[in-house]
């Protein structure tokens, strides 16, 4: 195929919506949210190394918001360890969890003592 065909498939598949970086974009942020918990700094990192542009990669995130990123990362504490304890291995395995989920450090910080106060 031909350079100036590939041009002329891709301006039409784009133009029928088949190629749509922020549409993309925002399906697999809801998706990774909804499915696996991740945080936006994982969704971040994954969209941009599959060529996403900033753009479109930053509305998809805005969507959620650092006030719902909280709340999402909260909720996987809960879940995940039920009974929050006073031990500080408890809280360091907590705070791993998000972490390698993709939320960022100081909202995970936070969400593990929000999730530590439940406890007493």
């Amino acid at each position: 195929m031909a350079t100036s065909e590939i041009e002329v498939t891709i301006a039409e598949l784009t133009e029928f919506g088949y190629l749509d970086d922020a549409r993309y974009a925002r399906v697999f942020a809801e998706d990774r949210r909804n499915l696996d918990d991740w945080g936006s700094d994982r969704i971040e990192r994954v969209l941009h190394e599959r060529g996403v542009d900033p753009a479109s990669i930053a509305a998809a995130l805005a969507a959620v918001g650092a006030e719902g990123e909280h709340d999402r990362a909260l909720a996987l504490l809960r879940r995940r360890f039920p009974q929050p304890s006073g031990d500080p291995r408890d809280h360091e395995r907590a705070l791993g969890v998000l972490i390698r989920k993709g939320y960022d450090s100081e909202l995970a910080y936070g969400a593990v003592r929000a999730w530590s106060a439940g406890a007493a």
